[in-house]
């Protein structure tokens, strides 16, 4: 009978997600403001309801009475966080906030079904990180809509955050050999991951200022540096999303095609300089090439990814059906595949294309943006995002070689979601704050 329910199961939130979906990008077709709310709470419904059929599965695999109250707390969440923001901002965004939840919902589940695999606790850490996040960011959009002084302050943003990756490249502790975090009685800080943010601040609030060449050199310097510390960090991964994104911001700002072009020669070069200066990219990157070579070694993380992508196929295994757990650190950096595995192929486009309606809403609320400063901020952390989308899913896929980059929202790390919370809810400010300008000029 559970083998049947969990089967059954499987196709209805295969068919779930793909409606979620459906209705992500339907959203926009729609002008009206109560159309709006009708699509908004279809996609409530279907998420509401995916989260209930995978956890009843994971409850009837592992017959754990904790997994009864893991569920409740984590609905209760959902329901205080979706309706918290709807009270406190009349104007909110309430198709990002539905794949804020979404992202958040697919992350518990396969954490909840990796963490009982494993016999570790790591789902219950990441749901607490997630609530303590969410309260505190709550008031993001209330600080975005008052302070418009963040502009007078560019060189604390580019100074403060250069000075955090320093610190880390001086005495952080190494990870898969590169120098991430900093440990603290027994807790772990990232600093690059809230840097990115800072950095964004900086060079938004410089081309403010000016875009003219002196400006342009300067902060091209201050993103150098940056870049150049990632790299001495052995954070490569963190150093193509600084990179692309100061390169995509540059653009946008001076509308100048030789800063793009120039850029692009430069990153590429670097790119092929890395590959000769430190040994773990070049091991990284014939694992890439060939994992099947050193398959017990080098390619054994690669080689596991791309058998638990076959194994899965479009439909999936089923939770608890498959062995995502042979991944090395699967609840991180291969989350995608472990999602790919059990709950199928269909299922982990859908979770791509949600990832990609967030992002078109980031362009979409950087084009409306006024002020050029709020506009660079959208723009920059939307491209942060989506960089960091893609760094994950291509090393996961073997599309690119892998950077050890998190899926934001969904895998496992406490600086990440945080970071990706503070981002988001950057942007849902930069939201409030247009759309209570538009009701203030109507009125």
């Amino acid at each position: 009978m559970t083998n049947l329910i969990i089967e059954i199961s499987k196709y209805l939130m295969i068919l779930l997600m793909a409606f979620y979906t459906y209705f992500n990008f339907r959203f926009f077709s729609y002008q009206d403001p109560e159309d709006q709310k009708v699509v908004c709470r279809h996609q409530n419904q279907a998420m509401f309801l995916i989260h209930l059929l995978a956890f009843l599965v994971i409850y009837l695999k592992s017959q754990e009475e904790y997994v009864i109250a893991f569920y409740l707390a984590q609905a209760a969440f959902f329901v205080c966080y979706i309706g918290g923001f709807r009270i406190f901002y009349r104007n909110v965004s309430r198709l990002l906030l539905n794949n804020t939840s979404m992202l958040l919902c697919v992350g518990f589940i396969i954490q909840t079904r990796l963490s009982i695999e494993k016999g570790q606790n790591l789902a219950i850490k990441q749901f607490v990180v997630v609530a303590a996040a969410a309260a505190i960011c709550m008031l993001i959009p209330f600080i975005i809509d008052r302070v418009w002084q963040l502009v007078k302050i560019p060189w604390i943003y580019g100074i403060g955050g250069l000075a955090l990756l320093a610190v880390v490249w001086i005495g952080g502790s190494t990870s898969y050999g590169a120098q991430l975090s900093l440990n603290f009685g027994g807790f772990s800080f990232q600093p690059s991951e809230f840097v990115k943010i800072t950095f964004v601040f900086f060079v938004a609030a410089m081309f403010y200022k000016s875009t003219d060449f002196k400006t342009a050199c300067t902060v091209t310097a201050v993103a150098a540096a940056h870049v150049l510390v990632l790299v001495a960090s052995k954070d490569l991964g963190g150093a193509f999303i600084f990179f692309m994104t100061y390169l995509c911001m540059l653009f946008v700002a001076t509308s100048n095609w030789f800063y793009l072009g120039a850029g692009l020669l430069g990153g590429s070069g670097a790119a092929v300089l890395a590959y000769h200066l430190f040994a773990h990219v070049r091991v990284r990157v014939e694992a890439w090439q060939n994992p099947w070579a050193d398959i017990d070694n080098r390619g054994y993380q690669i080689a596991q990814s791309l058998f638990a992508i076959g194994t899965g196929g479009w439909f999936g295994s089923g939770l608890f059906q498959g062995m995502p757990y042979k991944i090395p650190v699967v609840e991180k950096d291969f989350i995608f595949a472990a999602i790919f595995e059990e709950m199928g192929g269909i299922f982990a486009v859908c979770v791509l294309l949600i990832c990609l309606g967030c992002f078109i809403q980031f362009m979409m609320i950087a084009s409306r943006m006024q002020a050029a400063f709020y506009k660079l901020i959208a723009f920059g952390l939307g491209i942060v995002y989506i960089v960091q989308v893609f760094l994950t899913v291509g090393g996961v896929v073997k599309f690119i070689p892998s950077t050890g980059v998190t899926l934001p929202f969904v895998s496992y790390g406490g600086s990440s979601i945080f970071s990706t919370f503070i981002l988001f809810h950057i942007v849902q400010g930069l939201y409030i704050l247009k759309r209570n300008e538009e009701d203030y000029e109507e009125a």
